[in-house]
């Protein structure tokens, strides 16, 4: 995280705490002022000119407050434990894309996993065992492949998902819907254990001591399919929350894929539902493997875990988080647009980059 000072963290914890002060409110807050310590010392007519509700400035003084956000800091300072916030280098590139993307993420773990090529993976909390299997298969496949792969440590289709990137010795990201001192369900508490033991990641954007809380499982699930280049549902029903996921992925502009399954199986009707919503219908790995095929991912050897080549090119890097544009570079890069075609066409001679209907992306060596 970059170099801020100790009283700037506190504010910024003490910011994160606050009731009915959620993703878009706080990045409004923290925009309005120079920092987190000039907006926690503000007056409340301050924060209501913001359109901010009396509700969220009332308690930013009390003792409960101060006394989590110590506990924060006192929990980054534990080995494995980091915190990335909205303006921090860092910050994984897709997600930053969202409008209402997390101005803090708990880790604990591995965070360079976050900017890592990811396949999101989610389906059914009471998964067939046909569904499991296909889960765990798919997982070890795309794992051994070189993709992260990122599901939300639920019972069902999550936990096979991390299970078999575990499996084949590849990394996983397990986002929560809980603090990260609040693991949930704790049948997995074990498997949470593992994914860090094994060099994956828990990821949260909610206060650590934040217990389970049905509103906030759908929150989770925009950060998982924004952290990912796509999102495969193995198996769900129409009413699965899993739905949700797939929907906020193509909000997102990220790839939805469905596996088919019996018409006589309710666990198959979301999966059909989506695929005629137009979701990429996955027969095999391969399905997966050829839509993302412009990534550069390293399949591991034995012994090896997987690697993603880090360019030190800053074009590339952009281009490795997400496909864009000539004009979305210029502007993320901050750089005339004749430049960064300029630059285009240099990476194209050298095979590194590929344009395909307007967007540049990464070719796979």
């Amino acid at each position: 995280m970059p170099a801020i000072s100790p009283a700037e963290l506190e504010a910024r914890l003490r910011l994160h705490l606050l009731p009915e002060l959620g993703p878009r409110r706080l990045r409004k807050l923290l925009s309005a002022f120079p920092d987190a310590a000039s907006a926690l010392s503000a007056p409340a007519s301050a924060w209501r000119s913001l359109g901010l509700p009396a509700s969220c400035a009332e308690p930013r003084r009390s003792a409960d407050i101060r006394e989590r956000a110590s506990a924060a800091l006192g929990w980054l300072e534990q080995p494995d434990r980091h915190l990335l916030c909205w303006d921090d280098p860092n910050y994984p590139a897709l997600l930053a894309e969202l409008p209402d993307a997390p101005p803090l993420l708990f880790i604990f773990g591995d965070p360079g996993l976050l900017e890592r090529p990811q396949l999101a993976m989610v389906g059914s909390r009471r998964a067939s065992r046909n569904g499991l299997d296909n889960a765990r298969a798919f997982s070890r496949s795309l794992a051994g492949a070189g993709f992260v792969i990122t599901s939300g440590l639920a019972l069902g289709i999550d936990g096979a998902a991390h299970q078999g990137a575990l499996d084949a010795g590849g990394k996983t990201v397990a986002v929560l819907g809980t603090g990260l001192e609040r693991l949930y369900p704790q049948r997995h508490v074990g498997l949470a254990q593992q994914i860090v033991d094994e060099g994956g990641a828990l990821v949260s954007e909610l206060p650590l001591d934040c217990p389970p809380q049905a509103s906030n499982f759908p929150r989770r699930n925009r950060i998982i399919s924004g952290l990912s280049l796509g999102v495969l549902v193995v198996e769900a029903s129409p009413s699965s929350g899993s739905l949700i996921t797939a929907r906020l992925a193509a909000e997102q502009g990220r790839e939805v894929y469905a596996i088919p399954g019996s018409i006589h199986h309710p666990g198959a009707r979301g999966c059909h539902q989506l695929i005629r919503q137009g979701a990429a219908l996955v027969e095999s790995v391969e399905d997966v493997l050829e839509a993302l095929r412009g990534w550069q991912c390293v399949a591991p050897v034995a012994g090896e875990t997987p690697t993603q080549t880090r360019p030190d090119n800053p074009l590339l890097r952009e281009l490795l988080a997400a496909p864009r544009s000539s004009e979305a570079l210029a502007m993320a890069l901050d750089q005339p647009l004749g430049q960064v075609l300029a630059q285009l066409t240099e990476l194209e001679v050298d095979g590194l980059v590929a344009c395909d209907n307007g967007f540049w992306t990464v070719i796979s060596r």
